[in-house]
Order: structure tokens, then C-alpha cells, then sequence
């Protein structure tokens, strides 16, 4: 008689249970793995971008344009002093103080610009180029304002030695070390715009990987607790249950942050970054224009150089199709709403037309300047760029001050909102790991004991 051995079948599909069980832990665990390495990446890119943006590269913009500023105002002050002559000590004093003042904040601009440059050794080579340039520059000047006050001229060109010094000084300075500072605002602002596109790319991609990597860690979990249930004839466990709430709330906030710091970055380059960038170039160009004025009356020989110099600065601050100065005038005084060039994206909304008003002022000011200095009325000429063109420049100046204050603003509240939730997210994501891998361990070690 055959005897059918039917026992061993049972036991086999008891062993394999326990490796069934462990192998979609194990997928479980790994998907749960890979959703928290794609927050870690995505987190750690987001964080790099608002770090350059906004404590390295950024930063070091706004030092190199304020070095911009400081250096043409302190040729600016120089060539006021120059055609003040002997009739206005009170004015010539102010201008020696604000070039001393300005003296400082280049020198500050370029420790901290070569403090920020870390180990590019091009701009630290182009910040010791400036340095040096800088001593030369001061040499030069000093010269021609000693040689100016020993002359006590009167109001107006200074005696030919005092304007041949200075033309060396202002050469110096326009030629060799502005195109310098300028270089150094553009290197920076290279690297600003270069790692805003690529976060700008890999920001979203990663958004993606967290999303199918998210959804993966859910399938698993799901997945795992239909099988606990169906083999054991089990509602599902309740640490399970736990588990995937958690890994779905995880996801979640992943997900929200990470697109909080994307939006944080494109607020940060677009609406902050670049906007302060563009009106620190605009406020330094604007500055030396108002040298340019100075130079118009105290070096005859290069007046018309200096006029057109002031028209071309004035049309890339604000275009309009002019081939001349007074037609220029004309056109802004027309204050024609199709606004060109550097401020022609920034004069919007009130703070936006509060700037063009000003530098409006400003260009009329300068027409009835030129119109005392064309008549040969030069005393008058000199005490209207003193007085009239000055104060109408400085509410300009103001202005613009004013609305980079405010998009200044705006980039730092970018870049703390970026940070401050990637901080949140740093914060929870730990506790978050831990409590999932509990929970997993607390749902599955039950029903592995049940089969010792």
C-alpha cells in the first residue's frame, strides 16, 4: 500500500511567510530610504543656492557696487573742489569731508570684497589692482588740490598745472580703476545668476524625485499592510497606520518647503537681487555724471569730452532717442512714460515715478547749469552746480536710496523665509525617520514572532 506524505506543503508556505514578510520590509525600508535621500539632496541644493545668493556671491555684489560709488564720488568731490576756487570754504570743507568719508567706504568695499572672494584669485589679483590704484589715485588728487589752494583762484577753471594734475587723477580713475570695480560687480553678479539658473533647474527636478519617491514609500507601506492583513486575517495594524500618515505628512511638508525655497530664490534673484544690483549701478553711474558737471567747468579743453560723457551716462540710466544734450533735455522734460534703459524696468508704481520726478529735476537743473556756463556767466554757473544742481541731485540720489531700501527688503525677506523653512524642515525630518522606522519595526516584529 503507498502512503502520500501531505505535511511538508504547509511547512514550506510557513517558512516562506517570514521571508515574504521581510522582503517587502526591506523594499519598504528602502523606498522610506530613498524619499528622505531625495529631501536631504533637494534640501541641501535649495540651501546652497540661498547661501550664495544671499550671504556669498550676493553680498559681495552690493560691496563691489557700493566700492563703485565711493570711487567716482571721490573724483566727483575732488573736481567740486577744484572749481569752487577760494569763494566757498564752507562748501569746499563738506567736500573735502565727504571725499575723506568716501575714501573709507572704498577702502571698506575692498576688504570686504577680498574677504568674500575666498579662493578666486582673480578678484582678489583685481581688488589688490584697485588697492594699488587707489594709493596712486590719492596721490594725484592730493597733488592738485595742494597746487589749487596755493593758487586761490577764483570760481571756476583752476590755474593749467591744477587742471594737468587732475586730468591725471580722473584718468586714473575713469580708465583704470572703475572699469575694474565694474568688473568685480559683474564677476559677482555672474555667479549670482549662474547658481540661480542652476537651482532654478535642479530645485524642480528634485521636487519630482521626492514626489515619486514619496508615492513609492506610500505604495510600500500600503502594500505591506494588505499582506500583514490578508495572511493573518488582521484589520491592519495600528503602528502601520501611523507610519503611513507620517511618511504621507513628511512628504508633504518635503514638498511645501522645498517649493517655498524655489519660490524664495526666484523672489531673491528677480525681485530683490536684481533690482538692487541695477539701481547700485544706476546711483554710482548717476554720481559721476554730477562729477561730469564739475569737469564740464573746470577743464575747458575737454568740455564738450565731459558733456557728451554726461549724456551718454544719463541715456543708460534713461534712454531716450537723442543725439545731443539739449535735445535729451527736452525729451526728459516731456516725461514720456516709455522708459528705456537701467531704471526704465524700475520706475514702477509710486516709488517708481517718485525717482523719475527727481532725476527730471535733475536734468532741468542741469540745463539751466550749462545754459549760465555756454553764456560765459561762470560765477553764476559754478554757484548753480553748487547749489541748485546739488540739492536737485541729492533728492534724486534719495530716491533711488529709497527704492533699493525696498527691494533690499524684499531679497533678505527671501532668503530668511528659504532658510527659516529649510530650518523647520531640519528640525522635524529626524524626529520624522525615527518614528517611521519604529512604527514599521512595532507593525512587523509581532507577526515575525509568531512564527518562532
Amino acid at each position: 500500500m503507498t502512503v502520500v506524505q501531505t505535511r511538508p506543503a504547509p511547512v514550506a508556505v510557513r517558512r516562506s511567510v517570514p521571508g515574504r514578510i521581510r522582503v517587502i520590509s526591506g523594499v519598504t525600508v528602502a523606498s522610506l530610504a530613498l524619499l528622505f535621500a531625495a529631501l536631504a539632496v533637494g534640501s541641501a541644493s535649495a540651501r546652497d543656492g540661498l547661501r550664495v545668493i544671499g550671504r556669498d556671491a550676493g553680498p559681495q555684489v552690493v560691496a563691489t557696487a557700493g566700492l563703485y560709488l565711493a570711487l567716482s564720488d571721490m573724483d566727483a568731490q575732488v573736481a567740486n573742489v577744484l572749481v569752487m576756487g577760494q569763494a566757498y570754504p564752507e562748501q569746499r570743507r563738506a567736500a573735502l569731508a565727504q571725499y575723506a568719508a568716501q575714501r573709507r567706504e572704498a577702502n571698506r568695499a575692498l576688504l570686504k570684497a577680498f574677504e568674500l572672494s575666498g579662493d578666486n584669485q582673480a578678484e582678489r589679483t583685481t581688488v589688490q589692482s584697485v588697492l594699488d590704484g587707489l594709493g596712486e589715485y590719492e596721490r594725484l588728487a592730493g597733488q592738485a588740490l595742494l597746487l589749487d589752494e596755493r593758487s586761490g583762484h577764483a570760481p571756476g577753471p583752476p590755474p593749467q598745472e591744477v587742471v594737468r594734475t587732475y586730468r591725471q587723477a580722473t584718468d586714473l580713475m575713469r580708465l583704470v580703476l572703475l572699469p575694474q570695480a565694474y568688473n568685480l560687480t559683474l564677476e559677482s553678479g555672474t555667479i549670482v545668476r549662474a547658481t540661480y539658473d542652476e537651482k532654478a533647474v535642479i530645485v524642480p527636478l528634485v521636487r519630482v524625485a521626492v514626489l515619486l519617491a514619496g508615492m513609492l514609500a506610500l505604495g510600500c507601506l500600503i502594500w505591506l499592510q494588505v499582506f500583514l492583513a490578508r495572511r493573518f486575517r488582521r484589520v491592519f495594524g495600528p503602528a502601520l497606520l501611523v507610519a503611513t500618515v507620517t511618511t504621507a505628512v513628511a512628504l508633504f511638508f518635503g514638498l511645501t518647503v522645498l517649493a517655498q525655497d524655489e519660490a524664495a530664490l526666484r523672489t531673491a534673484e528677480a525681485a530683490g537681487f536684481d533690482s538692487v544690483l541695477t539701481l547700485a549701478k544706476a546711483r554710482a553711474i548717476s554720481n559721476s555724471m554730477q562729477g561730469d558737471q564739475s569737469r564740464y567747468l573746470l577743464d575747458k579743453e575737454r568740455a564738450d569730452t565731459y558733456e557728451h560723457t554726461f549724456l551718454d551716462k544719463s541715456m543708460s540710466v534713461i534712454y531716450y532717442d537723442a543725439g545731443n544734450l539739449r535735445t535729451y533735455h527736452e525729451a526728459v522734460a516731456k516725461g514720456s512714460k516709455d522708459f528705456l534703459g537701467m531704471l526704465g524696468p524700475e520706475i514702477v508704481g509710486r516709488q517708481g515715478e517718485a525717482v523719475f520726478r527727481a532725476y527730471r529735476d535733475f536734468q532741468n537743473a542741469d540745463t539751466a547749469f550749462r545754459e549760465l556756463a555756454t553764456s560765459g556767466r561762470t560765477d553764476e554757473a559754478v554757484e548753480a552746480r553748487l547749489k541748485k544742481v546739488t540739492t536737485a541731485f541729492a533728492s534724486y540720489d534719495r530716491a533711488l536710496v529709497a527704492l533699493a531700501d525696498t527691494h533690499q527688503n524684499v531679497f533678505r525677506r527671501a532668503i530668511e523665509t528659504g532658510e527659516g523653512a529649510l530650518d523647520n524642515l531640519w528640525r522635524l525630518l529626524p524626529y520624522a525617520i525615527g518614528a517611521i522606522g519604529v512604527l514599521v519595526i512595532a507593525g512587523v516584529w509581532p507577526r515575525l514572532k509568531e512564527y518562532r
